[in-house]
């Protein structure tokens, strides 16, 4: 973990001006941290895009936290702790999917998009129910289905009588819509353009 030589300078003022949403200072925890979260994840991972999306959900998690960061004491040690929990749950779930695809032969394909993990965080969770409400019936449905109750597609279609590629278009849009919805009606819009996180 990060020792006191690594420790931002006026630390404790940073956090009480992030805690008031102030973006510059955010940035300044960002470009003084990220290569270290980055490297931090690197030995976990062993690949550089799942590092990199790693260290932006980290710090978008880290953004969202709102009024609650001046309740960290350490923020370097809270950063790679963050980055490790969520390498060793993308570890957890490679073996999962690996596991899936010999289970199920080389005509099943998962589709994951990490954009929909980012969707669900708990910070946005309500601004994402209500535009979910908003969907048009049948992408409503196939959301719902997916992920709420953690149907795959061929499941989904087996279902609603539709075909795999039919349920994975309604989820593309579903999230596409969604995507927009977040972005005009959460005060991290402007973050989530600029690390690209949808």
């Amino acid at each position: 973990m990060a020792n006191l030589a690594e420790i931002l300078p006026d630390e404790p003022r940073l956090l009480k001006q992030i805690a008031g949403g102030d973006e510059y200072a955010f940035r300044s925890v960002y470009d003084h941290y990220h290569r270290r979260v980055y490297t931090f994840s690197m030995k976990y991972v062993k690949s550089e895009a799942q590092a990199e999306e790693i260290v932006q959900e980290v710090f978008m998690r880290f953004w969202l936290m709102g009024t609650r960061v001046t309740e960290i004491n350490h923020l370097g040690n809270y950063l790679l702790t963050i980055a490790r929990n969520r390498a060793m749950d993308a570890m957890y779930r490679r073996q999962l999917e690996i596991r899936a695809d010999l289970q199920m032969g080389d005509s099943w394909e998962e589709v994951h998009n990490d954009t929909e993990e980012l969707i669900l965080l708990n910070d946005t969770r309500k601004v994402l129910l209500d535009a979910v409400e908003l969907l048009p019936p049948q992408q409503k449905r196939v959301y719902q289905l997916c992920h709420q109750q953690g149907l795959k597609y061929e499941q989904v279609a087996n279902e609603l009588g539709l075909s795999p590629q039919t349920v994975q278009r309604h989820m593309k849009l579903a999230l596409r819509f969604l995507r927009n919805y977040l972005r005009e009606h959460t005060d991290v819009a402007a973050l989530i353009v600029i690390f690209k996180l949808l």
